[in-house]
């Protein structure tokens, strides 16, 4: 996988020469220029994947810089670095289409995590959604199937993407509702504006009102400045609102004014902003009995649904496993530059006879593993007889696929650690070697690359980079970032 490309321009030849080496460090390619004229001749020929964009430049200044750059390359997200005395004109930014701002001087993980989300936006809105049983191209993303059940999924997909519908995708966790969210984005009107991804159960309930509607200065302590949602953001495209049976009930009647009154307000604020975003939610509920129990509200729910679609489970097509495993694996091979070796029939038997609680998210982690640990040697039947045949007999262990490990060998060495050791950390100091031995040989297996180690690990890129620092998980030469500030 090759390396992503960040443009940073500013004026500030220190402060580029320090983050250019962060950047570095966290394994992006990086060009930094001094100008806005500079930057916007560098996107085209060093075709950047984000750009981090000062607002105070020499000659034209960021505002000028950031419209021309957008007026080249709508979809390329723009990250604002501004002083808190232009916090109106990052917002200005904001509504023009800018991805988000960040204040000087900046928390170097902080900006981490906003450059990551960028480029996960930037994926998302670049890696089409091929929807169709034929011909499906591994380096790209795709909605796999031949059932009937599929069949009416694409047929669905193809009616309500040119409207303007709110749509609810159903389905248990895992289906792919998103791929289908994002189909439906990619063939509408709206395709060219933003498509923002909100889950409703990763953000915390104190914060998610605040991350969807934003804050006026002085809404609650800690704000001391007006920052805007995503709904904002998102002004002119689309929203995927995921998991939105579990959103609190605080919430949905903000959401419900949104698509009634097509408005909102900022929390702490009085002005009603108009808001034109079409919603797409997906939920792994049922609304039906959420609605009788009074934790959904009915003219909420009445709201999402004009159009309802529903993804089957694994369980429920079970003649499609074959092309998703094709599929799957040839897709790993390309991103992890891992042989594909194939599978033979025995092994495609038993995966196709699981039922798979865990539907496509954990047919994709159980092949993932295959092909790291049989690296070349085809995928046969008894490579997956300590896994999947183990769990087929009980649901209980759903999700987490038993790994053929020497526990003897383990508790020895737990015992000869205990009798070396002594004192009140010995626990957390146990688990702390453990986790760096983990993450070590995730990166090892995968060549370094952060980015699949990550996902191996189920972990968010910024969490890793964090557990790294916390280890002293080194790769090469890398930057510390921890703790660092920088100001023009």
């Amino acid at each position: 996988m090759k390396p992503q490309n960040i443009l940073l321009i500013d004026d500030d030849e220190q402060l580029c020469k320090s983050f250019e080496k962060i950047l570095i460090g966290e394994g992006y390619k990086v060009q930094t220029v001094c100008t806005g004229e500079e930057g916007i001749k560098a996107v085209d020929y060093f075709q950047p994947d984000l750009v981090v964009l000062d607002i105070r430049l020499p000659g034209m200044d960021g505002i000028q810089v950031f419209q021309k750059i957008h007026g080249l390359q709508p979809k390329l997200p723009v990250v604002i670095i501004t002083a808190y005395g232009n916090t109106d004109t990052a917002i200005e930014a904001i509504k023009m289409g800018a991805f988000d701002y960040i204040y000087k001087p900046f928390d170097v993980p902080e900006m981490l995590k906003v450059i990551e989300k960028g480029l996960d936006t930037k994926r998302i809105v670049d890696t089409p959604v091929e929807v169709g049983p034929e011909d499906i191209d591994p380096a790209g993303e795709a909605i796999i199937g031949r059932s009937q059940g599929m069949l009416n999924v694409y047929k669905a997909i193809g009616r309500v993407s040119p409207t303007e519908a709110t749509v609810l995708i159903r389905g248990e966790s895992g289906t792919g509702k998103e791929l289908v969210a994002r189909a439906i984005y990619q063939h509408s009107a709206r395709a060219d504006k933003p498509f923002s991804v909100i889950n409703c159960v990763a953000i915390p309930e104190t914060l998610l009102e605040s991350e969807l509607f934003g804050y006026e200065k002085g809404a609650f302590t800690g704000a001391t400045h007006r920052r805007i949602g995503k709904m904002e953001q998102a002004n002119g495209g689309t929203v995927f609102l995921d998991e939105i049976g579990d959103m609190p009930m605080s919430i949905q009647s903000k959401i419900l004014r949104l698509l009634q009154e097509k408005s909102l307000e900022r929390l702490g604020g009085r002005e009603v902003i108009p808001v034109d975003v079409r919603v797409v939610a997906a939920t792994n509920r049922n609304l039906e009995a959420a609605v009788e129990d009074g934790r959904f509200r009915q003219d909420l729910y009445y709201r999402l649904k004009v159009v309802s679609l529903y993804i089957p489970s694994l369980r429920e097509r079970r003649e499609d496993i074959p092309h998703l495993i094709e599929y799957i694996l040839q897709k790993l091979s390309q991103d992890m530059q891992i042989h594909n070796p194939g599978i033979s029939q025995g092994a495609m038997e038993i995966l196709q006879q699981y039922s798979w609680p865990g539907n496509i998210r954990e047919l994709s982690n159980v092949l993932q593993r295959l092909l790291i640990f049989n690296r070349d040697a085809p995928i046969k039947a008894e490579d997956i007889s300590l896994t999947e045949k183990k769990q087929s007999n009980s649901n209980k262990n759903y999700g987490q696929e038993q790994t053929k490990v020497d526990e003897e060998t383990i508790r020895q060495w737990i015992r000869q650690y205990l009798n070396s050791n002594s004192g009140q950390k010995i626990f957390d100091n146990c688990i702390d070697y453990v986790s760096r031995l983990v993450i070590s040989e995730a990166l090892n297996m995968t060549n370094s690359n952060r980015t699949q180690a990550a996902r191996l690990l189920g972990l968010s890129r910024p969490t890793l980079h964090s557990k790294m620092e916390k280890y002293e998980i080194t790769i090469g030469v890398r930057a510390q970032g921890n703790g660092q500030s920088f100001q023009s």
